[in-house]
């Protein structure tokens, strides 16, 4: 039987070689974009609304396994949700990473649990949060 920690690997490595939503959209409501400045690695994440509920995801981008795994799998999290509803998801993703004693919202956070074990590699909790990066940058272009 493999352990938690081997299919958590397993599946960064399916959502890095097998990204989801890794398309630019042609028409959105929402486009946010992040930088790594330490590694180079950089996201784009475009959002498109239907009646104020996240419909579309697209991404684009380029960077390690671990910041376009990140991105993927949260993208996959979004479509059906309201920017509150995203804003709490990437909120939750983002205090699991960076205040490890704190306990995560499980159900919330699905297979993006699969980072926890970044915690231990400071600098490689950048490259998992670049996507939450990108999500704010977004969400601030809508209430500006």
């Amino acid at each position: 039987m493999e352990s938690l920690e081997s299919l958590h690997q397993h599946l960064i490595l399916d959502h890095y070689r097998n990204p989801r939503n890794k398309k630019l959209l042609k028409n959105h409501d929402l486009e946010g974009r992040a930088t790594n400045p330490m590694c180079g690695d950089k996201i784009t994440l475009q959002l498109s609304l239907k009646n104020e509920i996240i419909d579309t995801v697209g991404l684009g981008g380029k960077g390690c396994s671990i910041s376009q795994a990140a991105a993927s799998i949260f993208s996959t999290r979004l479509s059906g949700y309201t920017l509150k509803q995203a804003s709490s998801l990437a909120n939750q993703f983002t205090d699991m990473m960076r205040t490890p004693t704190q306990e995560p919202d499980r159900a919330l956070l699905g297979d993006l649990l699969a980072f926890e074990g970044v915690q231990k590699f400071p600098l490689k909790v950048r490259c998992v949060l670049l996507i939450c990066e990108a999500f704010d940058d977004a969400i601030k272009e809508d209430n500006t």
